[in-house]
């Protein structure tokens, strides 16, 4: 390949922007789909030509590791509209003739993705807005936002000042710059990305169609056919790509429009030469252009879409690594969401406050680097990526547990996924089967239902709520009723149409005062939910995030009681300290709020307490401790402790995409109670109408892999529905997974099959929970005799 000509002028940048059905995630395939059937009916809408290529794209896999990774998406894939299929080398090779196959195993096709022009897909979206009353002012730089006591918003631009009840700022590379005018600094940073563009190929000339979209994943780039030639971008590794500092430190230079930066060949050479060994033609081509332009990363390289919390009535589209394929969809979701009050369907991984003051400058860049390095690295279920880490936001306990663990990423957080012990494999080993922490997660499993364990629950978020209206909020807010003084309960927040917004545990402190208890990733996307209620209905409250303040600390296990009491004077015992109570007491001499509940179903405690406390605290209980056995134990351990007792999880078994009672929630919906707490009449509807499916509990035997979650279930050869989350049962030494199935398939002892990894395995509808709570077992022990349990 020689270079032809030096790209020097304003050459289109991402000349023809790519298109794919295909995602990872699970949601974020809605919005690509939402996309593209909007850009296949443009044209005929508005009469403008779009230039819309559709001959599909065929991803490589030159690995097995990388075959098991389609397997993977495959499942995942199966209960979506998206076509998509594996492919075998003689069809690859068939679809594009001009590929070394050499090294090919498989490819992960998708019919309809392709290419399309951005300056002409963005006149015919312009004209269908005009179409339908839109009225497009430009040049209309906003030069500042003005907030409003009403919570409306006067925005100031050259060309006068308008008022609006709400903004969205969908500024793309200016996005930073309109934050920080209401006072947010978006973690956003602006990366070079650059691709190739050879002149006329005879090979290329010569084809009766156009070649598909392909994507070389170990070679890391795309490739499509540009007219009679080729065009190639790759994504080099984080150390050799680069980051537009200077905008970030000086803002995006004024006036910047259409203009490109220096292309640089010698960073991109290896992905060049990588793809000249793919597709041998490119080695006699010539290089006609050589584009590098900006593109905005968050560092995640996911975007940021929907209302912010901490400033009312903002919203934001921004961060779009991938613009053009998110930009439809995006558009549609954001719309729905302002006009019905609640988002069409889940999409919390593109929350903009899955960011907080943690998010620096620093972490954002590393992560942004890391990110567009990792563009097609294999993308592993409990996938950890570790630049930027840690943050500040570190639990007192880290620097105590680091050398003994995994450690997971939870919103900022470092929180222990899995603990080693001495000649263990240590290392992070990503797998799609059972890999090295398999065997100690057994061992933490057992520490727990045997013994007693203790695990940081630090990363949890917290809130205070306190004032003369703070439970007719509260009673507003949940569907379940509001706890007495004193005591605990799992309570759920949801949508006007009756989804499941939240789960959270709500502790009523003292008359009047509560602390509220949700996940790590859920914090400010529920503090948000609830200060918007709170000042849209006028109620007097108080709402305090203390979420940083606070260390958790939970005990649990058999022997968790006999270990505490040696600690305090308060008397723990069953009657005394009841499941689901609260209380302020003191542990040794450090102050905790005591909740006697614990996710793994077992007898235990979590132990608020300040967050300069945690070293001493840990300390003090893991010594109690040492007749007994204690142990750490993690996160993995406790998923599959939770599973075992048929406790359901936000974000996997509930979420914006389901109703409480398909979810199997009833037990915490009161719709009896007075207050018309949100979501309480698309309920009754709901249940008056009858569910379409409900959650089952499965068990399936399987080989060296466990369900994830969005696996596809079958039924008669068809997918009827689709796991939520699993994990392996070290009780019944099976795997164990949750599941939505039509109703019809839904009663104990239905066979059906879950695809994992290209097999499908016979699976069977259990009574749940598999394993009783030790609450519920305490019940039967003082009802039927310890001999009968």
């Amino acid at each position: 390949m020689e270079r032809q000509s030096r790209n020097c002028d304003n050459w289109r940048w991402l000349h023809w922007c790519l298109t794919t059905y295909f995602h990872p995630g699970i949601n974020l395939k809605k919005i690509h789909y939402a996309s593209i059937k909007l850009y296949e009916k443009l044209e005929e809408e508005t009469g403008q030509v779009v230039g819309f290529h559709q001959p599909g794209s065929i991803r490589i896999a030159t690995t097995p590791v990388r075959v098991d990774e389609f397997k993977y998406q495959m499942t995942r894939t199966g209960w979506h509209a998206t076509e998509q299929y594996i492919i075998e080398p003689e069809k690859i090779q068939e679809m594009f003739p001009l590929l070394n196959m050499n090294k090919i195993l498989a490819g992960l096709y998708n019919p309809g993705d392709g290419h399309i022009d951005p300056y002409s897909l963005t006149m015919a979206l312009a004209a269908g807005a005009r179409k339908y009353g839109a009225l497009l002012k430009y040049p209309a730089p906003v030069t500042s936002l003005i907030p409003r006591s009403d919570g409306t918003w006067d925005v100031e631009t050259p060309q006068g000042s308008m008022r609006a009840n709400r903004i969205v700022n969908a500024a793309g590379f200016w996005a930073r710059e309109v934050g920080k005018m209401v006072g947010l600094e978006h973690p956003l940073i602006p990366v070079q990305h650059q691709y190739v563009v050879t002149s006329t190929i005879p090979e290329v000339k010569a084809l009766k169609r156009e070649l598909p979209v392909l994507r070389d994943l170990e070679g890391s780039y795309y490739l499509r056919q540009e007219r009679d030639g080729l065009l190639f971008g790759p994504y080099e590794s984080q150390e050799k790509m680069k980051v537009q500092d200077s905008w970030v430190t000086n803002g995006v230079p004024p006036g910047f429009g259409k203009e490109l930066f220096e292309s640089d060949l010698d960073r991109i050479m290896e992905h060049v030469e990588a793809a000249m060994e793919m597709v041998p033609v490119l080695k006699k081509a010539d290089i006609i252009n050589i584009v590098n332009g900006p593109i905005t990363y968050s560092p995640d390289i996911l975007p940021m879409v929907g209302p912010h919390q901490g400033v009312r009535n903002y919203w934001v589209a921004i961060g779009f690594g991938y613009g053009i394929i998110h930009a439809g969809g995006v558009g549609k979701y954001l719309s729905d969401w302002i006009l019905h009050g609640e988002p069409p369907f889940d999409l919390i991984e593109l929350d903009p406050n899955r960011y907080g003051k943690w998010t620096t400058t620093q972490y954002t860049e590393a992560k942004a680097r890391e990110s567009y390095g990792f563009n097609n690295i294999v993308g592993y279920p409990k996938e950890e990526r570790f630049a930027g880490r840690p943050t500040q936001r570190v639990s007192g306990l880290y620097k105590i547990l680091e050398s003994k663990c995994s450690m997971g990423f939870h919103a900022g957080w470092e929180q222990p996924h899995w603990f080693y012990k001495p000649g263990q494999d240590t290392r992070y080993r990503p797998s799609f089967r059972r890999t090295n922490w398999f065997e100690p997660v057994g061992s933490e499993y057992k520490q727990v239902m045997q013994s007693v364990g203790v695990i940081d629950l630090s990363p949890f978020g917290k809130f205070n709520i306190k004032g003369q209206d703070s439970v007719r909020l509260l009673d507003h807010l949940f569907a379940n009723v509001i706890p007495k003084v004193g005591f605990t309960n799992i309570s759920h927040m949801l949508t006007p149409k009756g989804r499941v917004y939240a789960e959270l545990t709500v502790s009523h402190q003292t008359p009047g005062e509560f602390l509220l208890i949700t996940g790590s990733g859920s914090e400010l996307h529920d503090l948000r939910w609830i200060e918007e209620e709170a000042v849209n209905g006028g109620y007097d409250v108080e709402i305090k995030n203390i979420t940083d303040e606070l260390g958790v600390l939970g005990i649990a296990g058999p022997h968790a009681r006999k270990v505490l009491q040696k600690l305090t004077s308060e008397d723990l015992s069953d009657d005394v300290f009841k499941f689901l109570q609260t209380k302020s007491l003191m542990v040794s001499n450090i102050p905790v709020t005591a909740i006697r509940i614990s996710y793994t179903g077992e007898l235990g405690w979590e132990l608020y307490h300040r967050r300069e406390d945690s070293v001493a605290l840990y300390d003090i209980i893991m010594n109690a401790g040492q007749e007994e056995g204690i142990d750490n134990f993690g996160t993995y351990a406790m998923n599959a402790l939770r599973l075992e007792k048929a406790f359901r999880a936000w974000g996997s078994e509930m979420n914006c995409d389901t109703n409480p009672l398909e979810a199997g929630l009833d037990y915490f919906i009161k719709l009896n109670k007075p207050a018309d707490f949100i979501g309480k009449q698309a309920l009754k509807q709901i249940k008056a109408k009858g569910l379409k499916r409900r959650l089952v509990c499965l068990t399936l035997a399987t080989d060296d892999v466990d369900p994830e979650g969005n696996e596809s279930i079958w039924y008669d050869g068809k997918v009827v529905g689709n796991t939520t989350s699993g994990s392996y049962s070290y009780s019944v030494q099976k795997s164990l997974a949750f599941a939505y199935v039509p109703v019809e398939l839904s009663k104990v002892g239905q066979q059906v099959e879950v695809e994992l990894l290209g097999t499908n395995y016979p699976a069977t509808v259990i009574q749940e929970p598999l394993v009783l709570t030790e609450p519920a077992r305490n019940r039967l022990r003082k009802k039927n005799g310890k001999d009968k349990i």
